[in-house]
């Protein structure tokens, strides 16, 4: 099996007819970690959206995980996020439910039948990320940090392939972006591919690492300087 997690080809992407990136070409490899930056309002959204689904790619080639976005029906989307791992910058916890009942939820609802091994699965992500003697706790109880930890933890659940992190550190105070990235540092160490989008600089410059840029509809690489 090829090691390509994704691979766009002069992929445009449109939102409610408008252009809002043209002619992107990248690829992405197992283990690899990549920041995709630029002002609010440059398309970084709407490029996550195209990547799980919920933007169609309409013009140039697209592959993620084994999936063809251009050809991807409605009925493969729920298949592809399942080898997706999406951190949203507000959390989207359920706030009905503690900690290990928002990630049990997440286990049936894609399918998941064995209690026991579900519960192993509970633990061994929230392990991860540092929030396993958290569970019992409900999100309103837990700060936003450790929420995002959460999070993360949620996106691990079903071995993502890519882990897909937009704006994941866009709600928190710097000190705690610092351990929200040493999680996702971690996590790519130990061989998770991560692409996250993110306006904050101050984090490039601590973990600098291959860096795409959306700016003026175009996608390009930064060569990041040597301080």
């Amino acid at each position: 099996m090829s090691d390509l997690i994704l691979q766009l080809k002069n992929a445009s992407i449109f939102q409610g007819g408008s252009l809002v990136l043209s002619k992107i070409n990248l690829e992405m490899n197992k283990g690899d970690f990549v920041y995709l930056i630029g002002k609010t309002g440059s398309g970084k959204s709407s490029f996550m959206k195209t990547l799980y689904g919920d933007l169609p790619l309409t013009e140039g080639e697209g592959n993620i995980v084994d999936f063809n976005l251009k050809t991807l029906k409605e009925k493969e989307i729920p298949f592809l996020r399942r080898k997706l791992g999406v951190v949203f910058q507000d959390f989207k916890l359920l706030p009905d439910r503690n900690i290990t009942d928002n990630l049990l939820f997440v286990l049936k609802a894609t399918g998941w039948k064995d209690k026991d091994k579900m519960n192993t699965r509970v633990t061994e992500v929230l392990t991860k990320v540092d929030m396993n003697t958290k569970g019992f706790k409900f999100p309103h109880e837990i700060s936003g940090g450790e929420q995002q930890r959460v999070a993360i933890a949620r996106a691990l659940l079903n071995n993502p392939e890519l882990i897909l992190a937009d704006e994941p550190t866009g709600n928190l105070d710097p000190q705690t972006s610092i351990e929200v990235m040493e999680v996702l540092q971690d996590l790519s160490k130990n061989g998770n591919t991560i692409l996250m989008a993110t306006h904050d600089y101050a984090l490039l410059l601590k973990y600098p690492r291959k860096t795409l840029k959306c700016d003026d509809n175009q996608v390009y690489e930064v060569v990041q300087r040597k301080s």
